[in-house]
């Protein structure tokens, strides 16, 4: 009981410290964007086709590199600036892994076992289809019931109908662009970053305790045992296994690089379906989206990437995935 309680403080408190460095980064850029960066800036930049702009959103990674713990603020922010919410929604789902850090993390992750190329290739292709096919859901439902009946007070739009009713809006909202002194700018990113922080902290650490009783109770050896017999629950095992370990994206690869036994399709699933959906996202989103959003987002983006997983375990042929023989074991037959 002793040594299971103290595995337990170990989990949580070694995903807390994991996850606290982007946190902090993620809040810094929120306060940052909201300070400094004009509402008519942002709206200005995006394409007014939306599969162009949806595109770019699902890149914009390159630019603004977070994994899934610091996302979320810096998405609400853009959000609250006037992103449109499609192309907020790809940001926010193909940003942790769409970036150069988590590209070459799968790739050094992978590359002892010879298929860096062809695991980073899958991750970020299939990232990027996943979230502009949900990005494009999301967009018809705005279409259909408004965008103000999808998101919480805290992140409609500025300017939007109502917004004044429902939310106390910061006053340097109403500033942005205006030539200010730097101790006080410095004073309103410091205020909205703290403010960020301390509200996704909450959600953060609730959901570290969930992940950390789910990793005491469930091992490798329960999920592999199913993956030679039952490919299709091997990779529901192991997006399963995606949503309760909440897993950095940029450590994640490390992990399903450790599953030695399993089909690369499974691990594909683990490392696409873990950036985009887990547990302590699920109640960082509930701060910015209304269940109805939440409920479409999720259910998107779960069954797109078993669909693809499937396909990719029953078309794409193994010997893709398996290094050629060396010259010298070659020799040596």
């Amino acid at each position: 009981m002793e040594q299971t309680l103290n595995d337990f403080v170990i989990l949580f408190t070694s995903i807390l410290w994991e996850a606290f460095p982007f946190v902090v980064l993620g809040a810094f850029i929120a306060g940052f964007l909201e300070e400094m960066v004009p509402q008519q800036a942002i709206t200005k930049v995006i394409p007014k086709n939306k599969y162009v702009a949806i595109a770019i959103g699902s890149l914009l990674g390159l630019v603004f590199p977070m994994c899934e713990c610091g996302i979320v603020p810096v998405m609400r922010r853009l959000l609250r600036k006037g992103l449109p919410l499609a192309v907020c929604v790809a940001y926010m789902l193909a940003g942790p892994i769409i970036n150069v850090i988590v590209i070459l993390s799968t790739r050094e992750a992978f590359l002892r076992h010879e298929m860096a190329f062809q695991m980073v290739a899958f991750r970020v292709g299939m990232g990027f289809v996943v979230a502009c096919i949900t990005a494009l859901v999301v967009d018809r439902l705005v279409e259909r019931v408004g965008v103000t009946n999808l998101l919480t007070p805290l992140a409609i739009p500025q300017g939007m109908v109502g917004l004044e009713t429902s939310h106390t809006v910061h006053p340097a909202e109403f500033r942005a662009g205006e030539r200010r002194p730097v101790l006080i700018r410095l004073a309103n990113i410091s205020e909205t970053s703290l403010h960020d922080f301390v509200d996704i902290m909450v959600y953060l650490t609730l959901g570290a305790l969930i992940s950390a009783f789910c990793r005491i109770i469930l091992t490798q050896e329960d999920i592999g045992s199913v993956a030679n017999s039952l490919p299709f629950l091997a990779i529901l095992a192991m997006m399963a296994l995606a949503i309760l370990l909440c897993l950095c994206s940029e450590a994640d690869a490390f992990v399903a690089a450790s599953f030695t036994s399993m089909p690369p399709s499974t691990k594909i699933a683990f490392l696409v379906l873990g950036p985009m959906f887990d547990l302590k996202l699920l109640l960082m989103y509930t701060r910015v989206f209304r269940r109805k959003l939440i409920l479409t987002i999720v259910s998107t983006v779960i069954i797109q990437v078993f669909v693809y997983c499937m396909i990719v375990h029953y078309v794409v042929p193994q010997s893709f995935f398996t290094p050629p023989p060396s010259t010298a074991s070659l020799e040596g037959k």
